[in-house]
Protein backbone atom coordinates (compact mmCIF):
# COMPACT_ATOMS: atom_id res chain seq x y z
CA UNK A 1 0.00 0.00 0.00
CA UNK A 2 1.49 3.75 -0.76
CA UNK A 3 2.69 5.72 2.09
CA UNK A 4 2.52 9.50 1.72
CA UNK A 5 4.92 11.32 4.31
CA UNK A 6 3.55 15.18 4.81
CA UNK A 7 6.28 17.58 6.01
CA UNK A 8 4.06 20.50 7.73
CA UNK A 9 5.91 23.88 8.33
CA UNK A 10 3.13 25.63 10.87
CA UNK A 11 1.59 24.95 14.74
CA UNK A 12 0.51 22.24 15.78
CA UNK A 13 -2.71 23.85 14.99
CA UNK A 14 -1.95 23.81 11.96
CA UNK A 15 -0.98 19.87 11.60
CA UNK A 16 -3.91 18.92 13.88
CA UNK A 17 -6.27 20.37 10.98
CA UNK A 18 -4.18 18.85 8.31
CA UNK A 19 -5.01 15.56 10.32
CA UNK A 20 -8.16 15.53 10.43
CA UNK A 21 -8.76 16.67 7.06
CA UNK A 22 -7.41 13.50 6.10
CA UNK A 23 -9.17 11.69 8.26
CA UNK A 24 -12.64 12.56 6.77
CA UNK A 25 -11.37 11.73 2.82
CA UNK A 26 -12.56 8.58 1.67
CA UNK A 27 -9.57 5.81 0.61
CA UNK A 28 -7.12 7.16 3.24
CA UNK A 29 -6.15 4.02 5.20
CA UNK A 30 -4.26 4.84 8.29
CA UNK A 31 -2.71 8.46 9.40
CA UNK A 32 0.12 9.02 11.83
CA UNK A 33 2.09 11.90 13.11
CA UNK A 34 5.52 10.66 13.36
CA UNK A 35 7.88 11.60 15.87
CA UNK A 36 11.13 14.43 15.62
CA UNK A 37 13.42 11.23 15.13
CA UNK A 38 16.82 13.81 14.92
CA UNK A 39 18.44 14.45 18.04
CA UNK A 40 19.20 17.87 18.26
CA UNK A 41 22.70 18.71 18.82
CA UNK A 42 22.92 22.20 20.33
CA UNK A 43 27.21 22.94 21.12
CA UNK A 44 26.95 24.28 25.01
CA UNK A 45 28.88 27.21 23.56
CA UNK A 46 26.84 27.74 20.26
CA UNK A 47 25.27 31.22 20.51
CA UNK A 48 21.98 29.59 20.51
CA UNK A 49 22.75 27.36 23.20
CA UNK A 50 19.91 27.64 25.95
CA UNK A 51 17.35 29.68 23.33
CA UNK A 52 14.20 28.80 23.12
CA UNK A 53 13.03 26.46 20.15
CA UNK A 54 9.47 27.51 19.76
CA UNK A 55 9.86 30.82 18.48
CA UNK A 56 8.51 30.57 14.61
CA UNK A 57 6.57 27.60 12.99
CA UNK A 58 7.25 24.26 14.07
CA UNK A 59 7.79 21.17 11.80
CA UNK A 60 5.01 18.24 12.19
CA UNK A 61 5.60 14.74 10.08
CA UNK A 62 2.34 12.89 8.91
CA UNK A 63 2.51 8.93 7.71
CA UNK A 64 -0.60 8.77 5.37
CA UNK A 65 -1.19 4.87 4.15
CA UNK A 66 -3.65 5.20 1.11
CA UNK A 67 -5.58 2.71 -0.93
CA UNK A 68 -4.04 3.90 -4.61
CA UNK A 69 -1.98 6.17 -6.30
CA UNK A 70 -5.49 8.06 -6.85
CA UNK A 71 -6.24 8.78 -3.45
CA UNK A 72 -3.03 9.95 -3.36
CA UNK A 73 -3.44 12.57 -5.79
CA UNK A 74 -6.50 13.63 -4.07
CA UNK A 75 -4.53 13.76 -0.85
CA UNK A 76 -2.15 16.00 -2.10
CA UNK A 77 -5.13 17.95 -3.62
CA UNK A 78 -7.18 18.33 -0.53
CA UNK A 79 -3.85 19.00 1.72
CA UNK A 80 -2.56 21.84 -0.70
CA UNK A 81 -5.92 23.81 -0.51
CA UNK A 82 -6.16 23.60 3.05
CA UNK A 83 -2.31 25.09 2.89
CA UNK A 84 -2.96 28.14 1.13
CA UNK A 85 -5.74 28.73 3.53
CA UNK A 86 -3.69 28.94 6.39
CA UNK A 87 -0.56 29.81 4.78
CA UNK A 88 1.13 26.45 5.69
CA UNK A 89 4.23 25.24 4.14
CA UNK A 90 4.12 21.47 2.41
CA UNK A 91 6.60 18.74 1.67
CA UNK A 92 6.18 15.53 0.16
CA UNK A 93 7.55 12.39 0.06
CA UNK A 94 6.24 9.37 -1.18
CA UNK A 95 7.47 5.78 -0.97
CA UNK A 96 5.61 2.64 -3.10
CA UNK A 97 4.33 0.11 -0.59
Amino acid sequence: MPILRIRITGSADDALAVSDLLHGLEGIEHVEETGDLMPHMDDDDSSSAGLSDDIGPGMHELEVEVGNASTSEKVRQAVELLARDRDLFIEYEHDEG
